[in-house]
């Protein structure tokens, strides 16, 4: 088994990394978005795909792991409404979300594996 050091900072996750990815095609997606959408579905979907990274930078710095849980929950429940807001935006034809949506389920996976490792 390879010996890996412990995580520094929030950006040595690998599930951190792949939240970033994600933001970062969603800011690019919503670019074609229609200009009356704004406000509405572009603004919502910028909001929770950034919160999904953001509360796991905040929990990676949490000391107990009850409040780390909490921050990494809200991330998830953050991750459910960008997936919402996927499908929204395939269903009204704004945008091809294949590879966005698969993003953001490997984003999910990784952070359910981060969930549990901390349970432990």
């Amino acid at each position: 088994m390879e010996n890996k050091k412990p995580a520094q900072s929030f950006r040595d996750l690998v599930v951190w990394q792949r939240a970033h990815q994600l933001v970062l095609g969603i800011y690019k997606m919503t670019n074609s978005f229609p200009k009356e959408e704004l406000y509405g579905s572009t603004s919502q979907v910028k909001r929770s795909s950034v919160s999904v990274a953001a509360n796991i930078a905040e929990g990676f710095k949490k000391k107990g792991k009850k409040d780390k849980l909490r921050f990494f929950n809200i991330a998830q429940g953050s991750l459910s409404e960008t997936e919402y807001y996927l499908i929204l935006a395939k269903d009204l034809e704004y945008y091809e979300t294949t590879a966005l949506t698969e993003r953001a389920s490997e984003v999910g996976r990784l952070l359910e594996s981060y969930i549990k490792a901390i349970q432990k």
